[in-house]
């Protein structure tokens, strides 16, 4: 009998006029008599981040350990509980105003997340910051893939000059930096990241873009006789993969082109790019769901996504108020208006969970996306009302690819670097480093 090492490459591409598909990884992808290490599934690494602070008494559990009750906060994510870590205790002190300085925690809260280095107050020339974990992280997984990582964003990243007590807009328009003084762009619009991921890399004439999305076309239509030709070399659990993967981007090409479709009506004025879903569950789903296709395909492993900029004044429509978020946050206790930060904080972790759900239901190898990923959740400030940045919410969700026991609440003392946590995650990814950001030592988790 003939057993051929590998029927179908690992990077396997369809492509046609416009358009370029990756594919998801396939049995027939995978060596015959594979060891444990040729078939493992790569790691997957993300952040999503919440701004202006979390109502930490309905988000803190009260006890610690594997039997910590799930708070109001917490609460939609119990799916994944066992797949979750709270961490209490974790502070950016680098996000603390230097001597004369003054105003800007919300920029400084966004700056130092990622980097615990403290950000240069400047309004325009000359920014510095640091180099955040997800670039040190993408610098190495990104050796692999076609993106080397991807950005994401749910607010207009396209307003310039000083946004927050007298700071660049840079350091609020991005949680992430190549470099000290390079910030990477956040991209909000889906038609751009769908584009990225499946329009022509060999093209960026807009003409050409232009001329297919008049013709309504789907990008699988350039591919579909390749996609007939292979399917008929492919197993039937194959087939099905592969089936329920390319309905899964028509059904986001779909949803794309609805909401350029109303954005193109006349309605009043909106605080929002033209292409962009009317309410933040719209696109924060579609957002998300491209994320999910990004990891399915292995177009890039690292993923960094804002689910809301720091002093974002969004409404939130679909709670029912209208409110502007960031002012709600300066409560001064009213229970009114905490009451109302509270929904905002369940609506972002509905969310979260809403991408874990698309994570957990795609195979990926052994498992699934989720058992391979390593997410961090969290935000820069935890009481919104005071600025403060200790007392961090933070968690960690995924399986890390086995390296991640979750199901815990684990405090550590009050002050603790959240640096120490990026050297414990980077151990795990196996880039272990002497020190990173603040850090004073690698976190135990």
């Amino acid at each position: 009998m003939m057993i051929f090492k590998k029927a179908v490459p690992r990077r396997t591409f369809l492509q046609g006029l416009g358009a370029t598909v990756a594919l998801p990884l396939l049995d027939a992808m995978l060596p015959a008599f594979a060891s444990a290490a040729e078939s493992a599934s790569p790691v997957r690494f993300g952040v999503a981040y919440v701004p202006n602070g979390i109502i930490m008494s309905n988000f803190t559990p009260a006890t610690e350990g594997a039997g910590f009750e799930m708070t109001p906060i917490l609460e939609p994510l119990a799916p994944f509980r066992e797949k979750m870590l709270v961490l209490s205790g974790l502070a950016h002190k680098t996000a603390l105003a230097l001597a004369g300085e003054g105003a800007g925690d919300h920029a400084r809260a966004a700056a130092t997340f990622l980097s615990g280095v403290h950000p240069k107050k400047t309004e325009g020339a000359g920014i510095q910051a640091g180099v955040t974990v997800d670039q040190f992280i993408a610098k190495e997984l990104g050796k692999d893939t076609q993106l080397t990582s991807l950005e994401l964003a749910l607010d207009s990243t396209e307003v310039v000059g000083s946004c927050d007590g007298g700071y660049s807009c840079a350091y609020t328009n991005t949680l992430s930096w190549r470099t000290p003084i390079s910030p990477m762009p956040m991209e909000n619009k889906p038609r751009a990241v769908f584009e990225r991921l499946f329009g022509d890399s060999d093209s960026t004439n807009p003409q050409e873009r232009l001329a297919r999305m008049q013709r309504d076309r789907s990008v699988l239509d350039f591919v579909t006789e390749q996609v007939s030709r292979m399917a008929k070399d492919l197993g039937p659990k194959d087939r099905a993969k592969l089936n329920e993967y390319l309905e899964s981007i028509r059904e986001v090409e779909r949803r794309i082109q609805k909401a350029e479709e109303q954005a193109s009506r006349e309605l009043p004025a909106l605080d929002r790019p033209e292409g962009v879903p009317a309410t933040f569950t719209e696109h924060a789903k579609l957002m998300a769901d491209l994320q999910t296709l990004a990891w399915q395909t292995d177009m890039t492993r690292v993923t960094t996504y804002m689910m809301g900029q720091e002093s974002n004044s969004r409404v939130y429509n679909e709670l029912g108020f209208s409110d502007a978020y960031h002012p709600l946050t300066h409560h001064q206790k009213d229970p009114n208006k905490i009451e109302k930060v509270i929904q905002i904080d369940i609506l972002h972790t509905q969310m979260l969970a809403y991408l874990l759900e698309r994570l957990q239901a795609t195979p990926d190898g052994e498992g699934s996306l989720l058992d391979h990923s390593m997410i961090v959740y969290g935000c820069g400030i935890s009481d919104g009302n005071l600025h403060t940045h200790e007392e961090l919410p933070v968690l960690v969700l995924g399986g890390g690819n086995g390296t991640i026991r979750g199901g815990r609440h684990i405090r550590y003392a009050n002050g603790t670097p959240a640096s120490n946590l990026y050297m414990a995650l980077l151990e795990k990814l196996g880039m272990p480093v002497a020190s990173f950001g603040d850090s004073t030592g690698k976190l135990a988790i």
